[in-house]
Order: structure tokens, then sequence, then C-alpha cells
């Protein structure tokens, strides 16, 4: 039953996206805040209450309401899961940002490309060539692929019913909210105050990361590059412990770079002219636009992937 609901999620995801799920993910980081203000006194004791009380109620009501679904009638608690997947993940929002920014780099226009990228990546884009943004977008198209699809995908198999999948876009949102300090950047007595109150919610999206993070870099390595995705992975991914999203995050680029035989992370220009300098991940040849519909191809091939290895334990478990 996890299959069917993983296909009819997906579908529907494709032919409509949940239109409230950024406002539930808002209203999310609305309540981390409020515990963040009545509970952040600075330490990690109360950033692992606060991050109890955040995680705990939504996972149990996810649990809790499959449970009643699938005890009253099993296509029910089915409803209940494709239910919960489509409002989980995000392959549509990946899928279309990335298409927009394809079309605009096919056409020349480079404000265009700036401004999709912008959207839905965040930050400055003001002064990057099309080869920064094609870079940036397979980077963060890689990341999102992940986030909102692979891992969500892991833990819904591994856990009964949601919950797993309602645990781990928690952990995401909340690790998030109360990230620490970038890389690079005296941070203030604030920064550091959330950072060492926010470290039990990143070590648990980091515990949470570990085991899917791998399993969806080799998927990559099967679909791509073999032998240089490996290569990459174990020689480059702890590059990126120090970058946003940490060693996962390295792990999935690194492993993404050599599959797709280019060069990822490096150095971006910035609007103080002082070049942001990241780790290189991968390896080949630099990343060009004609290179982006590859990457997108690269995760699709990965999914399918995914989908024939639960098809495959599904039916394994079948057999008496």
């Amino acid at each position: 039953m996890s299959l069917v609901a993983i296909l009819l999620a997906l579908g529907f995801e494709q032919w409509r996206a949940f239109d409230w799920r950024a406002g539930v993910e808002r209203a999310f980081v609305r309540y981390a805040r409020m515990l963040e203000r009545k509970l952040n006194g600075g330490t990690r004791q109360q950033g692992a209450i606060a991050a109890f009380a955040a995680i705990a109620p939504p996972v149990a009501v996810a649990a809790l309401v499959f449970w009643v679904a699938d005890a009253v009638h099993p296509l029910l608690g089915l409803a209940v899961n494709v239910a919960a997947l489509y409002f989980l993940m995000g392959f549509r929002r990946f899928s279309h940002a990335i298409s927009a920014i394809i079309a605009a780099l096919q056409a020349n226009d480079l404000i265009a490309a700036r401004r999709a990228l912008a959207g839905w990546r965040g930050g400055s884009t003001s002064d990057l060539a099309s080869a920064d943004i094609a870079r940036l977008a397979i980077e963060r198209g890689l990341v999102d692929a992940y986030r909102q699809v692979f891992a969500v995908l892991f833990w819904f198999v591994v856990l009964p019913g949601p919950a797993g999948a309602v645990l781990y876009r928690a952990a995401v949102l909340l690790a998030g909210e109360w990230r620490g300090p970038i890389a690079g950047v005296e941070p203030s007595p604030l920064v550091q105050s959330r950072a060492e109150f926010g470290r039990p919610a990143r070590a648990l999206l980091l515990a949470l990361d570990w085991i899917p993070v791998r399993l969806t870099a080799l998927s990559f390595a099967v679909v791509g590059d073999f032998e240089d995705a490996v290569a990459c992975w174990r020689t480059q991914a702890a590059r990126w412990a120090t970058q946003e999203g940490g060693s996962a995050v390295g792990v999935l680029l690194a492993a993404g770079g050599g599959a797709l035989g280019v060069q990822l992370g490096g150095m971006l220009p910035t609007l103080s002219g002082d070049p942001d300098v990241r780790p290189d991940l991968g390896m080949g040849d630099p990343v060009e636009p004609d290179v982006l519909p590859s990457a997108v191809g690269l995760v699709w091939r990965a999914l399918v992937l995914w989908l024939l290895v639960i098809l495959l334990v599904t039916v394994a478990n079948l057999v008496p």
C-alpha cells in the first residue's frame, strides 16, 4: 500500500501542487519562533525541550489520524497516507523552478533566469552569469529533490503511516529556523545563543539524514557516472561540513557532481565584490546551462530507481 500511496501522491502533486503548503509551513515556523521566545535561554537542554515540543505534536497527530483511519478501513488509511505525502512532497516545485530557469537561459534572457533563481533559492542574483545560475540551480535542485522527495519517501516507508514523513519535514523546518552561524561571518551574541539553542534540532536532522542522504547519493551514482560519483563522494563530501547544510549536503552534491561529470561548489560573485569561496565538489567540466536538463534527468532516473526498489521490497513482503 505504501507504493500505491507514493504513486498517487506523486501523480496528484505533478497535476496540481498543494496551494496551502507554504502557509502551513509558515504557521509551523511561527510556532517554532514562539517556542524560541519562551524557552531560549541559550542552552542545549532548553533547545532539546523546545525541539520536542515543536515536533512531537504534529508527528503524534499524524500517527493517530492514520491509526484511526486504518482501523476503520485500510482504504481510509491509504487516503490519509496519500493526503499526507501530497502535502509534504515538493517534487513539482523542484521540477517547475528548474524548468523556468532552463527556458529563460535557452532564450538568452538572463534577467528572467536570475529572477527565477532568486524566487526559488532566495538571496541576491544580480551579479550572476549564466554559468553561475546553472550551477546554483543544479545545487539547489539536488538538495530540494532530496529534502522534499527522497528523504520524505525514506522515512515514510520506514515508520508507520505518515509519521516518519511528518517527522522529517518538521525537523528540516526546525533546523532551518534555528540554524547556526554562517561560515566566515562573525556571529552576534543573539546568533550564538540561537546556535546553541538550535543544536539539538540540527543534531536530530543530521541523524535523520544519515541513511537517506547516502542512499540518494548511491542512487545518483547508479543512474549516472558510478565511478566518478563514488570517488567524489569519498574524497570531497567532508569539505562541505562548514557550509550550509553541512556534511549531508556535501555527500549529495559531491555524488551528484560526479554522477553528472560537472564541477559544483566553487567561487561565486557577491554584491560586496569579495567572492564567496566555497569548496569544489564533483569533477569534469564547469557547469554550463545546457547541463541543466541532464540534472533533471538524473533526479528523475533516481526517483524511478527508488520506486522500483520499493516495488521489489513490497512484492518480497507479499511472498509467503
